[in-house]
């Protein structure tokens, strides 16, 4: 199976890495905050501390990752979806990354994960805020 980084593991990602861990996949879940860390293990999903709003915390989790599931649909800070995003998908042209779940509420970002795709070949699937993040990652993966 896979591994799949999820970026953020709150609520409705430590739901989504217990499902995914249950179908037989390693799941990496990030926190800004290394108190949250034990919730996202009881989840299953390896803890991971960075901070989405500095992508360079981040590339440490994603080692081994063919799934990135960015869950920002109930975060409105236009920065997540537009210069961070970005700037995430430039990284991970360099990474084992195949495959990327965007979810978000920001029509920027949209553009931002289509135009990864095409200019990188990156498959990307989107996401409206609250849709189907396990059917995604199913889908990028060809399950």
């Amino acid at each position: 199976m896979a591994r799949v980084l999820i970026v953020p593991c709150g609520g409705r990602g430590q739901a989504l890495a217990r499902e995914l861990v249950e179908a037989g996949h390693a799941v990496r879940g990030t926190t800004r905050d290394p108190d949250r860390t034990a919730a996202i293990a009881a989840a299953g999903a390896e803890p991971y501390v960075g901070d989405p709003d500095r992508i360079g915390t981040l590339m440490g989790a994603l080692a081994g990752v063919t799934i990135v599931v960015w869950l920002m649909g109930a975060i409105e800070d236009p920065n997540l979806h537009d210069g961070r995003l970005r700037m995430l998908f430039e990284k991970l042209v360099d990474t084992p990354v195949r495959g990327v779940v965007y979810e978000g509420a920001v029509a920027t970002g949209e553009a931002i994960a289509r135009d990864a795709a095409d200019r990188w070949q990156i498959p990307v699937r989107m996401l409206a805020p609250g849709g189907d993040a396990r059917g995604a990652v199913d889908e990028l993966l060809g399950l």
